[in-house]
């Protein structure tokens, strides 16, 4: 079900009634309610594959009272092996089965051979992703002793397929999520206006924003080899603001959505294209994704308590195994690739942690070296998204030859006024906005002020906004 449609107009409310009245039944009841939603949210898209999340989380909630209980190192790391065999092994058949056959056949065929290989053309779940890295962090958390094992099946199934961010996260630790169904929970009036308020700024950036941004997008990668060199700048800058209102939009309208029912979800952007170098930029996008690799690839290998050779090892290891993730496609192994290469010169003088403060705080304006900063990372980003919105890897490099190579033409630009007032009206409130959490964290404004506003943006959503007409980009990881 897409948030962006009327089905889901329907179905929030009529699940906020629901799971309120039942708010001084039993928890479990309320639990089991969320997982009948849950399924029914996610099974709106294709039901067949509800046997994928129930089998994921049937293993890990079998595995996880036996890995806290083990106390054979060896056995907990077969339990361990188990839960990472069964997630991984869903995730890597459907979502990577097809990519390494074809990767072999083509390495093959270099040296003269042509191999008939077999090519599944898997359709790929929605969310698979998502809640498989979720669900790992279960398993992985308790071998580590970090957390103990639940006994809660209801509290558990509902953890894993809790319908606001089970599509397309944030990815939710156990640690932070899971103990919020075990207690019971309470209507907090000013939590779910706020949530209601992140909610619509999450709609406006995806429905407006994005939405608007996508045809554009589409017309110039779709055929570009007949751009100039200012079109396909403006074409990757259009994506650089169609991603980020499109998924940044999809997590502040389930984060939003999950506070109304009582629950916190982690914050997962921040403001992103501000920062000042590419750590920065790391720390601000996809932040729980960003974080899971950290946790539980990056400091494994050893982080950065190791020779500089093998931190370098580790940085190209942790980006290239998150490109992947993104997709089936060596344009995003080279999009995770390029990303550790920008890293480095940030590592190797130690700056990983030099902007941990608010761009420009106190001041309306950056300053001159803050604003090149800020401005160098941007092109840098943009550099990379070529490649993660290329066709193929062959495409990619295309565009940036003719970036180069093309000059540009000021011929027929006109159509694209409007999209760049979007994404200048859209930047300009969330850098007044930059040190709150969402652009409409506007509650401690008097009423005369926000109610325009309301009206205003609600307005522009029902006059510019695309109901359930586009899915969103990170469905299809």
């Amino acid at each position: 079900m897409l948030f962006n449609s009327i089905a889901f107009g329907v179905f929030l409310p009529l699940v906020f009634l629901i799971y309120w009245s039942l708010s001084k039944a039993n928890l479990k009841i309320q639990n089991a309610l969320l997982i009948l939603v849950s399924y029914i949210f996610y099974g709106w898209w294709d039901w067949r594959f509800l046997f994928l999340i129930f089998a994921s989380s049937l293993a890990d909630y079998l595995i996880g009272p036996r890995l806290e209980d083990e106390t054979n190192p060896r056995r907990r790391k077969t339990l361990l092996a188990l839960s990472l065999i069964v997630n991984l092994g869903i995730l890597g058949f459907f979502k990577y089965f097809d990519f390494f056959i074809d990767s072999a056949a083509d390495f093959i065929s270099l040296f003269g051979f042509k191999p008939n290989v077999p090519s599944l053309r898997i359709i790929l779940p929605v969310g698979i992703s998502f809640y498989t890295f979720q669900t790992l962090s279960y398993t992985l958390d308790i071998y580590r002793r970090q957390i103990k094992s639940t006994r809660d099946p209801l509290a558990f199934f509902a953890f894993v397929s809790f319908f606001p961010q089970l599509v397309a996260g944030p990815i939710e630790r156990a640690k932070d999520l899971l103990p919020q169904f075990t207690i019971p929970r309470e209507f907090d009036q000013a939590n779910a206006r706020d949530g209601l308020r992140q909610m619509a700024w999450g709609f406006f950036k995806k429905m407006v924003i994005a939405d608007n941004m996508a045809p554009h997008v589409q017309e110039i990668y779709g055929n570009p080899g007949n751009q100039d060199s200012l079109t396909l700048v403006l074409g990757t800058f259009f994506f650089a603001v169609q991603i980020y209102g499109d998924f940044s939009g999809y997590s502040d309208i389930a984060i939003g959505s999950a506070r109304l029912f009582g629950f916190s979800l982690r914050r997962n952007f921040a403001y992103p294209y501000f920062s000042r170098d590419i750590a920065e930029f790391w720390r601000r996008w996809h932040i729980s994704l960003s974080s899971w690799f950290r946790d539980y690839v990056f400091i494994p290998l050893g982080g950065n308590r190791c020779s500089m050779a093998t931190q370098i090892r580790n940085i190209f290891i942790t980006f290239t195994v998150s490109g992947l993730w993104h997709g089936a496609n060596w344009t995003f192994v080279i999009w995770g690739a390029l990303n550790g290469l920008y890293y480095l010169p940030v590592m190797l003088r130690g700056k990983q942690k030099s902007h941990t403060d608010l761009p420009a705080e106190g001041r309306l304006f950056p300053g001159f070296g803050e604003g090149i900063s800020i401005c160098t990372t941007f092109a840098l980003t943009l550099l990379a998204w070529v490649f993660f919105r290329a066709e193929s890897v062959t495409q990619a490099f295309s565009i940036l030859g003719r970036i180069v190579t093309v000059a540009p033409s000021w011929h027929d630009k006109g159509i694209y006024l409007e999209p760049l007032a979007l994404a200048l009206v859209a930047g300009m409130v969330e850098w007044l906005q930059r040190g709150k959490q969402h652009g409409l964290d506007i509650q401690w404004q008097p009423l005369v002020v926000r109610w325009p506003v309301y009206v205003l943006l609600i307005t522009t959503i029902l006059v510019f906004g695309n109901f359930g007409s586009t899915e969103f980009i990170y469905f299809q990881f």
